[in-house]
């Protein structure tokens, strides 16, 4: 029964928002190592690219609340997240073509379309907070728990209680339904094997008959894509916030580094070892290890490696280790 117990509470506390925090960053770090892969530049807007879809959805979601519009136990944001993925796409089809498309045509090294992207990170970080505000926006409605704690504790007559948030279970369903999409798209379509080809290599892609244009636009509408429902999932899980959103840069970075900048898949296995990294260091031991040792081994403080304050320090340790010991990542960078 302890041994269940101890089951539950590793659950409740590290398996459950491992993964649902992991298929969150996992959506970042695709849209980041997209770029990276076709356009050839780390773009540090995309964090703020987030905050500005979950900030539409959010308008939107207001709208079809105060016209009496909602799904019953889901979140209303889901209806709106259409609207935010298309607002999001014209933000960056406009930026793409009034920025980054001049620095293309002058063949600019990627060390200054970093810098472009950091001065459109702070116009967009502006606009966020000119529009919606800076203070924490809870949007979330419907249904919270798929299953409370008190009911699984009356269900199953143990001590301790698991807890399924409904946002817990759209991010892993949305999560897998988009990564399954995007590989289908990269690896069956036409155009999305133009984009691997372009990837690969520039000049032959050329040669071929490739548009570089249509690949960028269909590079920058997918990452508009992930980057809105990105976005909106973490805000409906945890709570929206433009300044978090900037912070969320360095485990996104780290997760599409980590798993190897440019590879799609290691942008996913990435998310996964810097989610479930920052979740196991920063948690309280505690209340697992009770239920596991006898009682006289029992421990007296927290077992806590690390204060939840410090969390995106585990992001930032990991990315050095990472950048000295194999510098392409878990798997080899630089290929859609």
């Amino acid at each position: 029964m302890e041994f269940l117990n101890a089951i539950v509470a590793l659950s409740n506390y590290v398996l459950i928002p491992g993964i649902a925090y992991g298929s969150q960053l996992a959506l970042g770090a695709l849209g980041v190592t997209l770029v990276y892969g076709i356009l050839r530049f780390s773009n540090f807007a995309h964090g703020d690219t987030m905050a500005f879809g979950a900030m539409v959805t959010i308008l939107f979601t207001w709208w079809f609340q105060s016209m009496g519009l909602s799904l019953g136990p889901l979140p209303t944001a889901l209806i709106a997240l259409p609207l935010g993925i298309l607002g999001t796409m014209g933000l960056l089809l406009l930026t793409d073509r009034f920025v980054y498309r001049f620095y293309r045509a002058q063949k600019a090294k990627p060390v200054i379309l970093v810098i472009v992207s950091l001065g459109v990170m702070f116009i967009m970080n502006g606009i966020v907070r000119f529009i919606i505000g800076a203070d924490d926006i809870n949007f979330l409605d419907g249904e919270r728990f798929i299953i409370s704690a008190r009911d699984f504790k009356t269900m199953t007559g143990l001590d301790e209680g698991l807890a399924f948030r409904t946002t817990q279970l759209i991010t892993i369903v949305t999560a897998m339904i988009i990564v399954a999409a995007l590989f289908w798209f990269l690896n069956k379509t036409r155009s999305g094997k133009s984009m691997r080809a372009y990837s690969d290599n520039e000049d032959l892609a050329l040669l071929s008959g490739i548009n570089p244009e249509r690949v960028v636009m269909i590079t920058w509408l997918i990452v508009a894509v992930l980057a809105t429902v990105a976005g909106v999932l973490y805000g409906l899980d945890k709570s929206f916030k433009p300044f978090t959103y900037f912070q969320l840069l360095l485990p996104i970075f780290a997760s599409a580094i980590v798993g190897g900048l440019g590879n799609p898949v290691g942008a996913i296995a990435g998310g996964f070892v810097i989610a479930f990294s920052e979740v196991t260091i920063t948690y309280a031991w505690k209340k697992v290890l009770g239920y596991l040792l006898p009682e006289s081994l029992e421990p007296s403080g927290l077992v806590q490696l690390l204060s939840t304050d410090y969390k995106f320090a585990v992001s930032f340790v990991i990315l050095l280790i990472v950048l000295l010991v194999k510098p392409t990542g878990l798997f080899k960078g630089q290929a859609v």
